[in-house]
């Protein structure tokens, strides 16, 4: 199932893994969208194969220090983490440099 995530992850600039009852999760996307990135919200509450994906993202650290696995944020392919890491990086500026590459622009 890692190899899911990943496969879901390295095909995506901005991937957000999420359940649809998790409002931190939509907090995270509508972040994204103010920063004008549109997201791929996979939410694995929906998926099939959910239990095990959350099982994956557990290996890799997601959902560490009593956190709930979901949001977990990937950028490029890389696990950023979940709604303080990503609210962390923002308050210092470095989110937007992740960002950049991905972000839509306005005409």
């Amino acid at each position: 199932m890692a190899d899911k995530v990943r496969r879901l992850t390295a095909d995506n600039g901005v991937v957000i893994f999420s359940k649809t009852t998790c409002c931190l999760c939509y907090a995270v996307d509508i972040l994204f969208q103010e920063l004008r990135v549109e997201p791929r919200v996979h939410s694995i509450d929906l998926d099939p194969d959910g239990k095990e994906i959350e099982k994956a993202l557990l290996a890799l650290g997601c959902g560490t220090n009593n956190n709930a696995v979901v949001p977990a944020v990937f950028i490029g392919g890389h696990l950023i983490g979940s709604t303080n890491e990503v609210m962390s990086l923002h308050l210092s500026g470095s989110l937007l440099q992740l960002l950049k590459p991905y972000q839509q622009l306005h005409h």
